[in-house]
């Protein structure tokens, strides 16, 4: 193995991802200070001391910055891990305990990343679009735990597994989480245990 050309080839990636974070940084501070729509790729290379085309190639548009933020703010493997965690949990309850608090940490990450990320923040196309990606990925990545409650006959018997799945994804949502920590002022600590006490209620057969 040769020892400089693996050497040079760490530091090429560890500069490639300090400019990357400056990027996001520079990004995230003009978006907060202009908005995203009067902000722009030229504006956030400057601020970044890049070149316009450096950001293009990153990270091809505002759109792509922001789900560079979002990612950073709470990794997408996390994310998944975390969700796949509640199956191994030894009750329903405890189980959907742990989605409220796996929601809690990732909006309460992407706020402190994202204090610009607000309802209004959705109004752009280019977002709109991102966000129905994301929350796409969020409901199919549901969908084996919920198959699993159904199965174990753990769901109310009022719900079908498909409404089931509905509610687990919308209640579970961002909007829930700045309608009250965000717009009502509520703790996190107090969403959490709200969120959790929730969808017990809402989806698990009364005991």
């Amino acid at each position: 193995m040769n020892t400089k050309r693996a050497y040079n080839s760490t530091l090429r990636e560890s500069k490639a991802e300090r400019t990357r974070n400056r990027v996001l940084d520079a990004a995230r501070d003009l978006f907060e200070a202009e908005g995203f729509a009067l902000a722009t790729i030229e504006g956030i290379a400057k601020a970044a001391n890049v070149s316009a085309p450096t950001v293009y190639l990153l990270f091809q548009s505002k759109r792509g910055i922001v789900r560079a933020l979002l990612d950073r703010a709470f990794p997408p493997e996390e994310v998944e891990a975390r969700a796949d965690h509640q199956l191994l949990q030894d009750t329903p309850e405890a189980g959907l305990r742990s989605i409220a608090k796996l929601a809690r940490e990732m909006y309460d990450a992407e706020r402190k990343e994202m204090s610009f990320f607000r309802g209004a923040f959705m109004l752009s196309p280019e977002l709109k679009e991102l966000e129905a990606e994301r929350e796409t990925k969020r409901y199919h990545r549901q969908e084996e735990a919920i198959k699993a409650y159904g199965a174990k006959k753990w769901l109310a018997p009022h719900l079908t597994v498909d409404q089931a799945r509905d509610i687990f994804w919308a209640f579970s949502g961002r909007d829930l989480y700045r309608l009250m920590v965000v717009e009502r002022g509520w703790s996190s600590d107090a969403y959490q245990t709200w969120l959790g006490d929730l969808l017990i209620k809402s989806l698990l057969l009364a005991k």
